[in-house]
This record gives C-alpha cells, structure tokens and sequence, in this order.
C-alpha cells in the first residue's frame, strides 16, 4: 500500500453532508476509503453518501446522528464497525455558529454552541477509541478553526469551543500517540461554502446595495487573510485526507492553520 493510499480503510465524518464535511469525506473517498457519513438529518446523510458512491465507487453510507448525544454516538460507531469492519480515521466536523456581542449573548445559544463544537468532539472521540484501538491505528482530525488560535469580537461561544478544540486535541494525542493513534486540528480561516455563499445578498443590502455579491462577501470575510482570496472546501479537505494516511504518521498534536495567513499576524 503506498503513504497516501487509504484503501482498506473506513472513515467517519461528523457534518459531513455539506461545505467542509463533504468535501473531506469525497476526498478520503478518492483516496481509497470507505466512508461513513454522520448528519443530524440522515437524508441528507444519505444522498451525500450516495454522491461519492457515484463519483469514487469506493462503499459509502450516511447515518442520522446528533453529535450532542454520547450513548447515541457510540451506539451508531458500533454500527458503522460492523457495517464495514471496523473504523479508521474520524474527521469531526460537525459545527454551528452564533454572533452576538457577550453582554446580550443567549445562554441557551451558548449551550448549543459549545454542546455541539466542543462536546461533539469529545463525544466523537470517545466513541472511535475503541475501535481505533482494536485497529492498533487512527487517525483523528478535528476540524476546529483560525478562531482557534486567534479571537474575533462577537463570536465568544464559538471561539472558546474552538480553543477547547485544540486543547482536546493535544490531550488525546498524548494518549494515543503509543497506540498509534493520531490527533491533529484543522484550522481554516475563511472558506467559500454554501453556508456563506448564501449571505451574499444580504450582505450587499447591509453595506448599502452598491457593491457586488462578490464584493460584499470580500469585505465581510476577507479582511483579516493577507491572501485575500477565500479557500475552496476541496483544500481542506486534502489536508484531511493527507493527516489520514501514513505519510503523516509522526504528525499528532498539532494544530494545522489553512488560514491564507490570518493567523500570522
């Protein structure tokens, strides 16, 4: 089997029926691996699931889940171990997001932030050791964020989850790094997804309706990265895959920015 070549293998991706999510589990699938989609709505789970099947032939399936819910999690790992033999490599990347100043910050928005961002992870984690264990090999990446590393204003559940990303990310790697089990953090700065793609309209309508679609969402997105230029899912969803092979066996702990430079200032 060459480094870079994941056949054999079965991936779990959590959130991965669209933008980052898809786009690492169609990229694991290109590499080799059998996936296995996790998504609050198992639907859309599927239709995913099928979309690679049709574009790798490598076996795929998608699976309704919450990630907020432990003994569930754990229940469907189990069922993805039996449906192909065992799991490999879980990309966490279920995520929300909600804006509001700290002083007028919901409570229950910040339960459901961090419950889903960080907890998820945990839980996520948590269910795959066993599995990854049984395997003597795993490889876990944990997609967190740029406000991983650095903050913004107005973002403080979303940010702090993302830290704790980061920090669950080094204490697992610490335990599984004799057990050849691998964790790393994805940070991504500001990526073009349909998730934000779709505030373009009322984004230009906020800075007036005399700038373009593409203009407005520059300016919303774009003023924090040195590179200007928003990153394509499919970039990070390489680097998934890449953290996933062998090639990166001795890279665990780490977290990983693909960030067009957010963070280096």
């Amino acid at each position: 089997m060459s480094f870079l070549d994941l056949s054999g293998r079965t991936s779990v991706v959590t959130g991965g029926s669209r933008g980052i999510g898809a786009a690492a589990a169609m990229e694991l699938a290109r590499a080799g691996s059998a996936i296995a989609i996790f998504d609050l709505d198992g639907d859309e789970a599927s239709h995913a699931a099928a979309a690679i099947e049709r574009e790798t032939g490598r076996k795929a399936r998608g699976y309704a889940v919450d990630v907020r819910k432990s003994v569930l999690l754990a229940g469907m790992c189990d069922a993805v171990a039996q449906d192909f033999g065992g799991i490999d490599h879980l990309v966490n990347n279920a995520g929300v997001q909600f804006v509001a100043p700290v002083a007028d910050f919901p409570d229950d928005k910040w339960e459901f932030v961090t419950s889903i961002n960080l907890d998820g992870v945990f839980y996520a984690t948590k269910a795959v050791w066993p599995h990854m264990v049984a395997r003597k090999r795993g490889r876990i990446v944990n997609i967190a964020s740029v406000h991983g590393l650095v903050a913004s204003p107005y973002k403080p559940a979303y940010v702090a989850a993302k830290h704790g990303v980061i920090g669950l990310t080094r204490a697992s790697a610490l335990e599984g790094a004799e057990l050849g089990i691998t964790v790393n953090a994805v940070c991504p700065g500001a990526v073009m997804t349909d998730l934000i793609r779709g505030q373009a309209a009322q984004l230009v309508q906020s800075y007036g309706g005399k700038l373009t679609e593409d203009e407005a969402l520059a300016r919303a997105f774009l003023e924090a990265m040195p590179t200007k230029t928003f990153i394509d899912p499919q970039e990070v969803g390489q680097l998934c895959a890449y953290l996933c092979t062998d090639a990166a066996r001795s890279i665990t702990g780490t977290p990983i920015a693909i960030d067009g430079g957010w963070s280096a200032h």
